[in-house]
């Protein structure tokens, strides 16, 4: 029995072979690094925001807790109940229109968000200003933001007018330390102080405010219990309720989902990266495959082969790794200073152990999967079956080789759904992938199996090149693998940014209305119809009564008694839009159930959106509970409706009979779409009917559309560079798999061209052979990729965003072809040095 070498005897050999260099080990470093770097990267901006909103949750809410209402304040016994919690503070915001006070050149009007506070705000953090911290506001003065001063042409001193007041400027706003807190707004700020609010004389019943309630609490207290003790001592408040743990719970769900998002392409990278290693260990042991044959012949063991380069490859595994985590460490802090005010909060980088964790055991586990079998092929094959293999390659995996990398796959899931903050959606992403992956090597596998079985060409070169797709060495499955997924995730990047941008571009012109108006007064309609009848002529107008509430109950269920919302369930987080109409509302199909006949003057009837329907599980006769201004509305459901959000109208998931409101304090809110023009006087006429509008009614906000859509289009486009950014290190890696395919095939190919060299061939008819492969793989690659890169685009496009199918196809294809001639091009490439390889020097190193 042969007695193997220990541990240290593997260690000094592993070394000592290591001294002539790593050639054939740079691929597994390349393809290490790209992921790893990636996967940290991501990890760590999505630590620094999160963890900066989580840190920052007292300043940023403006108190330990808050409690917040639209369309009302709160009664003296809520205010009774607040105070025994903690210290009060007392704001309100809503949107109105600054004007300037005199005829100075400028924008005429400005859709703000102005917000009243009272004398103990901010109870956390400080409203910082130009010239010094706010102090107290008196009842004429405001603050205003930068982007205020800008667009109007401001400067302190200067006056502002809102509603029916005028304002002096104190001073320019620095930071406003709730402000992530308060939400997604439509312009910029302004603060006065809550006289100052009222004495302009826009809180009229019905208009469209949120009241918000901040306490601070005496230490100690458990903030949680206090608030679910408010939920039980009001349940028909219909208030919502956040504390310093939860600040902005949409910001960070926002940012986690896409650190998810990317982290997965990230991993899908490093997948595709796996590959990559693969082969580098493939080529590597091919280079040094006389040497493990001459090893074994002079007495060394399976187990001794498998320690001494598992050693050499780990130390090249780790270093790649730990210079990935590296650049996970010092390139998010460069991002985050590149992003600047794009960001929500300002994070202060700090590393958090936690992605580089998560990084580097991805890492190792993908190497280690793709180590192991190029490993098992060195370590079990015999001496004389190496020494033949250029001419006669074995293939096939031990049973424990198997196992291992079962295991290591099984754990790489593990830690992906584990780690994830939606396990379900992150098991099914992995899934895709798997499923790509099997697809991909199928069609290898099937390319392989009919390049052998077809009928030969008579042409010598295409006859050639349809051989080297299934001669002994070929990389073609792992070509097909390694190209499929890249290009890929590349069309489907490429067909999601164009359809989002289809979508914009090509329906919000068509359908949107211009101009949104709300808190139009419910008794002053008609003079409103009237105004638009004599400054707009032919304008299309559509008003809606507009309130607010919130779904307390639905199906015999309390919404408060869930532990866990319903998936998709985000209309009932808080406060939704609710309108009543005696007829179907413009935007909205019919799907089932009926509409209530005109005049309905009967219990309360409701129609509900059908998604939303789907989600909670209720149908036609169900109840709804539903809060409004503080009392509970039961009704029972009439009828769905699907809703077409993209017209940008007045869309409501909630519809109700008008009996069932009309006597609650509201306002109206109305679309304005002017006829078309291409006259240069549209935007001047615009321009005077806003101006019309502010004078006749003071209270009213406009909020012009293209703004909106410029906003959305600016947000989509940042998320799509944040997306394709990700995609492109697949794309790399990718390309770094096709170099180590070709790498890893180099000696075999190196013995073909010798030989043919000697049979007469020139070098120009063995690269043209070589490149009508390359060619036919990529073009196979290229229709794969097509056709699975355009079903999961689709899917994203029409079954999640339920937008319209419209890809760009002359990108997706300039993508196809793009991809295809890089494939072209590397393989050329790297059949080149080939050419100059001498017959007899060749011969004897084989």
């Amino acid at each position: 029995m042969r007695q193997g070498l220990d541990w240290r005897g593997c260690w000094r050999i592993a070394l000592r072979d290591l001294h002539r260099g790593l050639r054939g080990l740079r691929l597994l470093f390349i393809c290490l690094f790209l992921g790893v770097a990636t996967l940290a990267t991501i990890g760590n901006l999505t630590a620094a925001i999160t963890g900066e909103i989580a840190s920052r949750g007292q300043s940023l809410l403006g108190g330990d807790l808050e409690v917040a209402m639209s369309q009302r304040e709160a009664s003296g016994e809520e205010k009774v109940a607040f105070r025994r919690l903690g210290q009060l503070s007392e704001t309100i915001r809503l949107r109105a229109m600054a004007q300037r006070s005199s005829s100075d050149s400028g924008a005429a009007a400005v859709l703000t968000e102005l917000k009243g506070v009272d004398w103990a705000y901010p109870l956390y953090g400080t409203l910082m200003l130009k010239r010094g911290s706010a102090g107290l506001l008196r009842a004429d003065e405001l603050v205003i933001g930068q982007g205020l001063a800008d667009r109007l042409a401001l400067r302190p001193g200067q006056h502002l007018r809102y509603g029916s007041a005028d304002f002096r400027i104190r001073d320019i706003i620095v930071d406003e330390p709730d402000r992530v807190g308060e939400g997604f707004t439509l312009g910029p700020v302004a603060i006065t102080s809550l006289e100052g609010l009222r004495r302009a004389g826009l809180l009229q019943p019905g208009s469209l405010y949120e009241s918000k309630y901040r306490v601070r609490v005496a230490p100690g207290t458990d903030v949680r219990a206090a608030a679910d003790a408010l939920k039980r001592a009001f349940p028909a408040a219909g208030f919502e309720i956040k504390d310093r743990d939860r600040a902005a719970p949409g910001i960070s769900r926002f940012f986690e989902r896409m650190g998810q998002f990317l982290s997965l392409i990230g991993l899908s990278a490093l997948a595709i990266a796996g590959i990559g290693v693969g082969n580098g260990v493939t080529s590597y042991l091919a280079i040094k495959r006389d040497g493990i044959a001459t090893l074994k012949i002079l007495g060394a063991t399976s187990s001794d082969i498998s320690r001494i380069y598992l050693m050499q490859v780990g130390i090249v595994a780790l270093l790649a790794t730990g210079c990935g985590l590296l650049v996970g460490a010092g390139l998010p802090a460069l991002l985050l200073a590149a992003a600047g005010d794009l960001l929500p909060v300002q994070p202060s980088f700090t590393l958090t152990i936690r992605p580089f964790l998560i990084s580097a055991a991805y890492g190792l586990l993908v190497a280690f999967m793709f180590i192991v079998p190029a490993l098992a092929h060195a370590r079990t094959l015999p001496a004389a079956a190496l020494f033949r293999e250029t001419v006669d390659r074995r293939r096939g995996l031990d049973r424990a080789s198997a196992v291992a990398v079962g295991i290591a796959a099984l754990a790489t899931v593990m830690l992906a759904v584990g780690t994830a903050r939606e396990p379900l959606f992150a098991a099914s992403v992995l899934g895709a992938i798997g499923t790509t992956v099997v697809i991909l090597l199928g069609i290898g596998m099937l390319v392989q199996r009919m390049a052998r079985r077809m009928r030969r060409p008579r042409a010598a070169l295409l006859r050639l090149a349809v051989a080297n797709l299934h001669r002994p060495g070929a990389q073609t499955s792992a070509l097909v693998v390694a190209l499929g997924l890249g290009l890929t995730l590349f069309v489907t990047l490429a067909a999601i940014q164009s359809s989002l941008s289809a979508e914009i571009r090509n329906t919000v012109p068509r359908t949107a209305p211009d101009q949104f108006v709300l808190d139009i007064p419910v008794d002053q309609q008609q003079a409103f119809q009237r105004l638009i009848v004599r400054e707009a002529p032919g304008a299309q107008v559509n008003i809606v009564p507009t309130l607010r509430g919130t779904i307390v109950a639905y199906g015999g269920t309390r919404v408060a008694d869930l532990e866990e919302l319903p998936r998709d369930a985000w209309f009932l987080r808080g406060e939704r839009g609710v309108t009543y109409s005696d007829s179907l509302p413009e935007g909205s199909d019919l799907v089932e159930g009926q509409w209530w006949p005109g005049g309905y003057d009967g219990p309360p009837l409701v129609s509900l959106d059908r998604e939303a329907a789907k989600v909670m599980g209720v149908g036609i006769g169900d109840r709804l509970v539903v809060s409004v201004l503080g009392r509970e509305i039961e009704a029972r459901i009439a009828s769905l409706r699907q809703v077409n959000w993209e017209t940008m109208g007045f869309n409501y998931i909630m519809v109700f009979s008008p009996s069932s409101l009309r006597g609650a304090p509201h306002s109206l809110a109305a679309t304005i779409t002017a006829p078309p023009s291409t006259t240069p006087s549209s935007k001047q006429s615009e321009g005077r009917l806003t101006r019309a509008l502010l004078s006749a009614f003071p209270s009213i906000s406009i909020i012009e559309v293209g703004e909106v859509v410029g906003q959305v289009t600016l947000l989509l486009g940042q998320m799509a560079t944040a997306i394709i950014l990700a995609g492109s290190v697949a794309i790399l890696a990718g390309i770094a798999v096709l170099i180590g395919a070709i790498a890893a095939s180099r000696q075999t190919r190196a013995y073909d061209s010798v030989i043919l060299k000697t049979l007469g061939a020139t070098r120009w008819q063995i690269l043209g052979a070589q490149a009508i492969e390359y060619a036919l793989l990529a073009t196979i690659v290229a229709l794969v990729a097509f056709g699975l890169g355009l079903g999961a685009a689709w899917f994203v496009i029409v079954q999640i965003f339920t937008f319209a199918w419209s890809p760009d196809w002359i990108l997706v294809t300039a993508t196809l072809t793009a991809g295809g001639m890089l494939t072209l091009a590397i393989g050329l490439l790297g059949s080149i040095p080939l050419m100059s390889v001498r017959p007899a020097r060749a011969l004897r190193s084989l």
